[in-house]
């Protein structure tokens, strides 16, 4: 009993902190990528330079700083169409879901995420952020359904106010 007791406060914890299990970076993660990607520049295989700009993408969209998330999109935006392997698409896809959930633009992640869902349909990693973002939306849902039934109770509330003043 009291196992399902402490299940049914965590769901409700969980409904309202987000649950979310998706990894942050920190700025000096964030730094030394940024190095590598300077130091690939400089005269390095293209496939190694890639492989930095890929690793910076992923520090950046898993940054707790907005700035960071918006330049981890918009590198992973300018090298979509660079690249013609799959499975590179399907991570800068997934990486781009996760930049989008982070920047609170759940149906862009969505949308990602089903493209990402369609070239692999088993991938764990996808099916995970697609339920939190799903979740996600189901919860703004009902937060907004509450707030728009209380904006009407208060201009129910007022009038009926109004109306028993006037008599």
């Amino acid at each position: 009993m009291d196992a399902k007791i402490g299940s049914f406060f965590e769901s409700i914890g969980n409904f309202f902190t987000g649950g979310e299990q998706i990894p942050w970076c920190d700025r000096d993660v964030i730094a030394g990528c940024e190095r590598e990607v300077a130091e690939a520049s400089n005269g390095d295989s293209e496939e190694r330079k890639n492989e930095s700009i890929m690793r910076l993408s992923w520090a950046l969209v898993h940054s707790r700083k907005k700035e960071d998330v918006q330049r981890g999109i918009a590198m992973l935006e300018t090298s979509l169409g660079n690249d013609k392997s799959p499975l590179h698409q399907r991570e800068k896809i997934y990486l781009l879901a996760v930049g989008y959930y982070r920047s609170n633009d759940y149906g862009r992640s969505r949308e990602l995420l089903g493209q990402c869902l369609e070239i692999a349909p088993d991938w764990r990693q996808a099916q995970s952020l697609n339920k939190i973002v799903e979740d996600r939306i189901a919860k703004d849902g009902v937060i907004g359904i509450g707030i728009t039934a209380t904006g009407v109770a208060l201009i129910v509330g007022g009038i009926a106010a109004a109306l028993a003043r006037k008599n």
